[in-house]
């Protein structure tokens, strides 16, 4: 086999057929019934087609400019919550801070982050995770907006130090 790599792409797949055989080799386990949800599990699916998803202006003063929320579930006993945020083009969102650590996960637009010194550009399918008290803001870009889904590890709240100021961008 001398002059080519087909010696390696054997060994590779010897190695790849000894794990799948290895794999195939283990018996299934039977099937058995869901353990017992805990106290604060709620008792039933939850599905909520985007029409149906209730929106409220999070700044009702700014208008068509404030962001939006949609709270969309809060667990029983841990008040972990799930929750999307449509903020409007060439908007700051000012340092602040939560209580529960949160993640974003941006589904439209480009979201403009700074946390520590440190600037990201998370446009859509990007992820971020930001710890509990941990200050950080936000900004849209000038011509389009964004659209966050949002999961908090406990209640969401929002703690801004310098209040916010949503509204027309430029002016």
């Amino acid at each position: 086999m001398t002059g080519n790599n087909r010696g390696v792409d054997r060994r590779s797949f010897l190695a790849r057929a000894s794990i799948g055989a290895v794999m195939i080799g283990v018996a299934p386990s039977p099937p058995q019934a869901p353990p017992p949800k805990p106290p604060d599990a709620a008792d039933h699916a939850m599905y909520v087609p985007a029409g149906e998803i209730k929106w409220q202006r999070i700044a009702p003063e700014a208008g068509e400019w404030s962001p939006e929320i949609a709270i969309l579930h809060v667990a029983p006993g841990t008040n972990a919550t799930q929750l999307m945020i449509r903020v409007p083009k060439g908007q700051h969102v000012p340092p602040h801070w939560h209580s529960a650590n949160e993640t974003h996960t941006i589904l439209s637009g480009v979201f403009l982050m700074e946390c520590d010194g440190q600037k990201a550009e998370l446009g859509p399918g990007s992820f971020n995770y930001m710890p509990a008290r941990m200050v950080h803001q936000a900004w849209t870009k000038p011509d389009e907006g964004t659209l966050l889904f949002i999961t908090v590890d406990g209640a969401w709240d929002v703690n801004f130090l310098t209040p916010p100021k949503f509204g027309k961008p430029g002016v």
